[in-house]
């Protein structure tokens, strides 16, 4: 996405993208490959039950890094928790240095215990909201999505499929919206939906007709279809 007016590509915005290689699956592929990793899901996981930030604020600060596509995915957890700390005053540049503290710690909302993570983790996050305002679009709708050549901050609708047309396959209710969540815009709740899209219609005519692309999308990334 593009903080301060950089661009940067993520993970959301790869499809139909040539230069990558291959993707190889490791066969087997452990939970962890090192033990630090391990550390890095459980601090990550411990900060965000404090409260101090959105789950979207933890995915755009993960993504906002100029490094992203050459980092490992814990790499990408680490950078992404050492801004949201730092952006908070929670941890400073000189301790990230230093490795340690180097103040008194700064209070926050709440803690999560380590007998309290599996009931925390089971219990999740729901994002559904209720509001009475009806949904704009039905199983069935042609829609198109909007076209932002160069969005500022966090968006959940990939680069990709921005511009073009599908058609709307499921609705899911009305949920936080993730783009003002990350934005520290407070939750803007909207109607969510599926919309599929053909493979042809977003990457080349030659690609598998049969194959397509499901996205769930938010109401304001739609309109009608002319």
């Amino acid at each position: 996405m593009s903080p301060n007016g950089q661009t940067y590509v993520t993970h959301a915005d790869l499809g139909g993208r040539t230069g990558f290689g291959p993707v190889v699956p490791e066969q087997d592929e452990p939970w962890f490959h090192a033990d630090w990793e391990k550390r890095a899901l459980a601090l990550t996981l411990a900060m965000g039950a404090t409260g101090s930030w959105t789950i979207d604020q933890s995915r755009a600060a993960r993504e906002q890094q100029p490094g992203y596509l050459g980092m490992s995915y814990y790499k990408v957890w680490t950078g992404g928790l050492e801004r949201l700390l730092v952006e908070r005053s929670l941890v400073t540049e000189a301790e990230l240095a230093a490795g340690r503290a180097l103040d008194a710690p700064l209070p926050v909302k709440r803690r999560l215990a380590a007998a309290d993570v599996a009931a925390t983790l089971a219990r999740g996050g729901p994002t559904e909201r209720h509001s009475d305002v009806p949904a704009r679009f039905a199983v069935g709708d042609r829609v198109t999505t909007r076209d932002v050549p160069h969005p500022v901050g966090h968006t959940r609708l990939p680069r990709y499929v921005q511009g073009r047309t599908g058609t709307v396959t499921h609705l899911h209710g009305i949920h936080v919206f993730a783009d003002a969540s990350a934005a520290g815009a407070g939750e803007a709740p909207e109607w969510l939906y599926t919309v599929r899209f053909a493979s042809t219609d977003l990457f080349r005519p030659d690609a598998d007709p049969t194959a397509s692309v499901s996205v769930d999308a938010w109401d304001s990334y739609l309109e009608p279809a002319a």
